[in-house]
């Protein structure tokens, strides 16, 4: 069953910073040390008029539901790759209803609408067939420490292997 939600960009939507920064701090940062001021400084990067980095929320009215992002590196073993869907977070309640996979799609689109014409994005491996379910194309299995499989889509829609 899927619920009503509207995505809309974090810099329209500010009153969600807070709760975008901690989801992010909780589900990738907190354990290895970072504190949240330092997700709370990156994610305010996501604030500047600039297309990217961006951020965007799904929720219902003001009810958070789920966030994602577009950052120009979130891989440090492959820099040299650009952009990146990143940090996509689905509240509990919120998920196996389409709001992941909504939030991917519009980052996605909104990668496109710019003019390029790949992205990326990582994923371990459970989460994979998600990814690869929306249409995502693994170029990598295996890499770095979490063992991530680097994922692309091209604009044109077409498969190539080579980033």
């Amino acid at each position: 069953m899927s619920l009503p939600f509207v995505i809309s960009d974090l810099r329209h939507r500010p009153e969600f910073f807070d709760t975008v920064a901690d989801r992010i701090w909780r589900a990738w940062w907190k354990a290895d040390g970072h504190p949240l001021d330092h997700i709370t400084g990156r994610l305010r990067e996501n604030m500047n008029d600039t297309p990217i980095p961006l951020a965007l929320v799904a929720h219902d009215g003001k009810t958070f539901l789920g966030t994602v992002s577009v950052i120009a590196s979130d891989l440090e073993e492959r820099p040299h790759l650009t952009p990146w869907v990143a940090a996509v977070w689905v509240e509990l309640k919120a998920r196996q209803r389409g709001v992941g996979a909504a939030l991917v799609n519009r980052a996605t689109q909104d990668c496109f609408a710019l003019g390029i014409d790949r992205v990326y994005l990582c994923a371990r491996p459970q989460r994979s067939g998600f990814y690869e379910g929306l249409g995502w194309t693994p170029i990598e299995r295996d890499v770095g420490p979490h063992r991530l499989g680097v994922f692309i889509r091209h604009a044109s829609g077409g498969i190539n292997r080579s980033p």
